[in-house]
Formats: structure tokens, sequence, C-alpha cells
């Protein structure tokens, strides 16, 4: 065992020296032959190592995903090529995939407006200041670092049967004559149980990030605006979100992304199915559980596609109200 231990330490230990020599190799090729500058040939031989690793371990799979979409392929055998007969099933004969398709993006679509404009109220309730404000922006940043699984498991006790929230909803329950909610058992509820469970994502980094936006815009506008007797709304509509739009937008993209590549929590929490499935899972059940790499792959970039055409709409729409100080006409 400890043999087997050495062995891979000393292969590790291999590809850091090849990368260390690659770089070298690369810096002394552009600055004595190709006669770059110093510093130029000296950046890119020290980003070199990740460039390879993009290469390697992100672009060359995505690649080669692209290129299983059009095949049928198990994981086991050579990829047969079927040009575009798994996006034609998935369109026409997959009964899971459009279900699939609406409990993702009809998650996103209520979940990203609330992730967003929480984070943003709780942002501005840590920017006050107040005693021990500290102590809550610690506490209020917990979130983002608790692990998936551990969260998933919490929400999954909360909505149990005999959980919290059937206990808090037991009077109303009890005058309506209704038993306890099945809230992952029952298709109707499950959307509604997860868009509870994205109010988990106002808190942790979402909310920091806006807090740093708030603090960056100056006093002066604010100062201004008193001496106009501007109203504290009229301060956050016309001053702060304005000024921190780029900030919004960011979260809006990212908020987007995230939701409709939810995976950890789904699958932990295990929803009837009757519901549909959300994509990520679909797809690592497709791939990995049924052995169809070849429709997981065309899945995949699927829901790729969907996350390119929202993020382009939403570039496209931010000219419109996404404030940027550098492009004041001066």
């Amino acid at each position: 065992m400890n043999d087997s231990y050495i062995t891979t330490f000393f292969h590790w230990i291999s590809v850091a020296v090849a990368l260390v020599l690659i770089a070298a190799g690369l810096y002394l090729f552009l600055h004595y032959i190709v006669r770059w500058h110093q510093k130029q040939a000296l950046g890119l031989a020290l980003v070199s190592p990740w460039i390879i690793g993009f290469a390697v371990f992100t672009a060359g799979p995505l690649v080669y995903s692209l290129y299983l979409s059009f095949t049928q392929y198990s994981l086991f055998g050579n990829p047969k090529w079927v040009g575009l007969q798994n996006y034609i099933n998935l369109f026409t004969h997959d009964p899971q995939f459009w279900p699939s398709v609406k409990l993702t993006m009809l998650y996103a679509l209520i979940t990203v407006p609330i992730g967003v404009v929480g984070s943003l109220l709780i942002a501005i309730l840590m920017n006050q200041k107040v005693r021990g404000i500290g102590i809550f922006r610690v506490i209020f940043y917990l979130p983002a670092v608790l692990p998936d699984v551990a969260v998933a498991l919490i929400w999954r006790w909360l909505f149990n049967g005999h959980g919290l929230f059937n206990y808090l909803l037991s009077p109303f329950m009890h005058i309506m004559h209704v038993s306890n909610i099945d809230w992952f058992g029952k298709a109707q509820y499950v959307l509604p149980a997860f868009s509870i469970m994205s109010i988990w994502g106002i808190f942790g980094a979402n909310a920091v990030i806006f807090l740093a936006a708030l603090q960056e815009v100056s006093k002066s506008y604010y100062e201004v605006a008193d001496l106009d007797g501007a109203t504290k709304f009229q301060k956050l509509w016309f001053i702060t979100i304005p000024l921190i739009s780029p900030i919004i937008l960011l979260q809006i993209i990212q908020g987007i992304i995230g939701a409709l590549q939810i995976f950890s929590v789904a699958m932990f929490v295990r929803p009837t199915t009757s519901a549909g499935e959300f994509m990520n899972q679909l797809i690592y059940e497709r791939g990995f559980t049924q052995m169809h790499m070849g429709e997981a792959s065309s899945i995949a970039w699927f829901l790729f596609a969907i996350i390119l055409i929202f993020t382009l709409l939403i570039f496209k729409s931010s000219t419109a109200w996404v404030y940027y100080e550098s492009n004041i006409k001066r």
C-alpha cells in the first residue's frame, strides 16, 4: 500500500516538473527566438499551466461531448454516429425531456428574482451602521460555506411529513381539514418546495457582493440628495440602484446560470419524478445510470443553448437599464 502512495506521489511530482519545464521552454522560445518582450513572454509562460489544464480538462471534454451528442454511446465500445437522431428523439419521443425543461425553466423564472431582490435587501440591512454589524455579516455569510449535501438534508427534514413546515402549517390545515402536505411526494408541491428552498440563496456570497457594491457608492450623492429633500426610497431608486446596476446584471446572470444547473440539492432531496426532473438530474441519469451518454450529451448541449440565449438576451437588454460611470461623455 505504501508503494502505491509513493508511486502516486511521484506521478504528481512529475506532472508538476513537466509543467514547469513547459513554462520555462515556452519563455525561452518566445523571448529569445520569437523576440517577444520579456514581460510578455514571462506572463504567457506563467499562465501556460492553466492554459494546458483548461485545454485538457475543460475545452477538450467540452468539444468531445458535442461530438458525443451526435452519437450513440454507452461508455462501452466505440461511439456510433447517428447524426441528429438524439435531438429528434428528445424533441419528439422522449416523455421525460419536456417536463424536465418546464420544471427547470419555471424554477429559474421564480427563484432568480427572489434571489436578486432578496440579496439586495439583505445587503442594505448589512450596510447599516449599528452595533455588532460585523457579527451579523458573519452570520449572513455562513450559508456560503455550508456544503450542499448538508443543506439538502436539512431541507429534506424540514419538509418531511412531520417536519417544521408542516408543524407551522398544522393549525391552518386542521381548520381546513387537510392532512400533512407531502412536499416531495406530490407533483404539485415540488416546485413550491424548491422555490422556498431557494430563499437560502439570498444569503451568503450574493448578499456580500451586493454589500461591497453598496459600500463603493460615494456618500456625496446621498448628501446632495438630502439637500434636495429626497426620501430614502428616492435615494434607493434614483441613486443606489443605478450605481450598482452592473452588479445587479452580474447577479442576474449568475443566478440564471445557477438556477438552470440545479443538481446537488435535487439529487439528495429526491422529489417524485411525476413532477419531472431538473435537467441536470436527467443528464446524470441518462449518462451514468442508463448509460446513454449520447443522449445525455445532447441534453447538456440543449441546456447550454438555453443558458446562452438567456444570457445574450439579458446582455442585450442591459443597455437600457445598466449604468456605467465610465460611459459619461466629458
